[in-house]
């Protein structure tokens, strides 16, 4: 990538890029078909099936491991969705994110150890919600 002054600009690739805007696109998906204003269960199940549809690898509510100084516990977190064996999904149907969400979904990341977690929000009747994470 040229910058205007001629100089190349380095720009750092994002991890898991294609994974993220695969699940995302499969997000608005849900969104275009359903809108706002059901439970969650509502749109869990619908972006299980969207996924299928769209060949992507994931596992529903899904109980993951958690570590505490390199042993594991005997206590699971449980995610929304686990795609690619690597990206943590977290589905709310809220007004509005807050920090406690993304320090959820954080938590969720630090714990299994996963670098990537995308918290998708259909609560919003006007638009898709989400936010892409990285540890």
């Amino acid at each position: 990538m040229k910058h205007e002054w001629g100089k190349e600009l380095r720009v750092p690739e994002l991890i898991l890029a294609r994974e993220v805007y695969e699940i995302v696109g499969a997000a608005m998906a849900v969104q275009n078909e359903l809108k706002a204003n059901f439970l969650e269960a509502v749109y869990q199940e619908a972006m299980e099936i969207e996924l299928g549809l769209r060949s992507i690898p994931f596992l529903p509510q899904v109980l993951l491991p958690v570590f505490y100084k390199g042993r594991e516990l005997k206590c699971r977190y449980k995610a929304d969705l686990l795609c690619y064996e690597k990206v943590v999904v977290e589905i709310k149907v809220m007004e509005r994110l807050t920090s406690k969400e993304e320090a959820q979904i954080l938590n969720y990341m630090a714990a299994t150890r996963m670098k990537v977690g995308v918290l998708i929000n259909f609560g919003d009747p006007g638009r898709l919600d989400w936010q892409r994470l990285v540890l």
